[in-house]
């Protein structure tokens, strides 16, 4: 063999074994490698989801109906209420991973940026929404109900009172045919809507759906002990509702009430006149005379039998009233102010209540 030939085989042998310690080199150096990017990624991971201000103030966040988790995640990161939309993008499919079932909820939320990122998207995913509340007291009328909802500055009055115009039978079938607008029907409780649904539609639609379930089942019970129809039922409810202050005098007002209407005499309610022609009485400034006579369907002075409508929300104890009144041989009664009655059988009675009550008044 030539010189040439050995010195090419060394050559190849000094070569291999340069490459071979080469590989050996990286393969040593592979675990270094990978620890760094793994620490990297978990060092820029941990950044990531966590909270992007300590100070942040919680803000409204809305997502519509139909938005896909990328814009949810974009709008986030603009609102900054996260870091990275990318981010997002990787942690909502692990949690679709863990829970296949489960989706953000459309919906307005309460978010701050001093969360971290996966309270956020578990909030959105468990659809922990802003709830608003709101308390309509008993015995409030549809005026009474526009006037706190501007005043509160959700919508206006007129608004209101345009939503409450709407008898939807198609979804509320068991409201009365005959009935132009709303009154009495739109039950006084106090409520938790969601955000979005504080509009003069979905508070209407709430307040029939409480009536649906508290009110109707007790009408429904109680329909064949009864003459009356749902609205007369809820009409002379709204007018007990009004008179009466003491719970105690509750059942003996609808009696009155009803043997009135039995004999053909006029109730003669004061909340019916003031109903009628949107005027408050005071113990100062009662109704006059010429008040009372003025003619209107719903003034009860001037008209025989109940208003064509509720006068006001009756609450679930004047409902019961009506269908279980006082079986009573009293006519009349008069307020002393004191939030209770004098009760009278005979017009002498009551024109003698009537008088003692005016006098005890001047007295103070």
């Amino acid at each position: 063999m030539s010189k040439e030939f050995f010195r090419k085989n060394q050559y190849l042998m000094m070569s291999y074994q340069k490459r071979g310690w080469q590989r050996l080199f990286i393969f040593s150096l592979l675990p270094l490698l990978l620890g760094i990017v793994g620490s990297t990624s978990w060092l820029w991971w941990s950044w990531v989801i966590s909270p992007v201000s300590s100070t942040a103030k919680p803000q409204r966040f809305q997502i519509h109906k139909g938005t896909a988790t990328q814009q949810i995640g974009a709008k986030l990161e603009q609102a900054g209420l996260i870091r990275s939309k990318y981010a997002w993008s990787l942690l909502a499919r692990y949690k679709n991973w863990q829970d296949p079932k489960g989706d953000f909820q459309a919906g307005t939320y309460e978010l701050s940026a001093n969360q971290p990122m996966n309270v956020i998207a578990e909030t959105i995913r468990d659809g922990k929404v802003v709830q608003t509340s709101f308390t309509i007291p008993e015995g409030w009328s549809l005026r009474q109900m526009a006037r706190y909802f501007q005043e509160k500055g959700w919508f206006s009055a007129e608004d209101f009172i345009k939503a409450a115009s709407k008898v939807d039978r198609k979804q509320f079938s068991w409201l009365p045919a005959d009935i132009p607008i709303l009154e009495g029907f739109l039950f006084p409780d106090t409520y938790q809507l969601p955000a979005e649904k504080i509009t003069p539609q979905g508070v209407v639609e709430q307040m029939l759906e409480r009536f649906e379930q508290t009110a109707l089942p007790v009408y429904q019970k109680e329909k064949g002990k009864t003459n009356f129809t749902l609205k007369e039922w809820v009409t002379l409810a709204s007018i007990v509702e009004k008179e009466a202050v003491v719970a105690e005098e509750r059942r003996r007002i609808a009696g009155v009430f009803v043997s009135r209407l039995q004999k053909g005499i006029k109730l003669e309610s004061d909340p019916t006149v003031e109903y009628a022609f949107g005027i408050t009485q005071t113990p100062d400034r009662p109704l006059t005379f010429a008040q009372v006579r003025q003619p209107s369907p719903y003034n009860t002075y001037a008209t025989p039998g109940l208003p064509p409508t509720p006068i006001a929300a009756p609450g679930l104890p004047a409902l019961q009233a009506v269908l279980n009144p006082e079986n009573t041989d009293y006519l009349f009664f008069v307020a002393r102010y004191d939030g209770t009655h004098v009760f009278s059988r005979t017009i002498q009675e009551h024109e003698a209540a009537v008088a003692q009550i005016r006098r005890e008044r001047q007295k103070r």
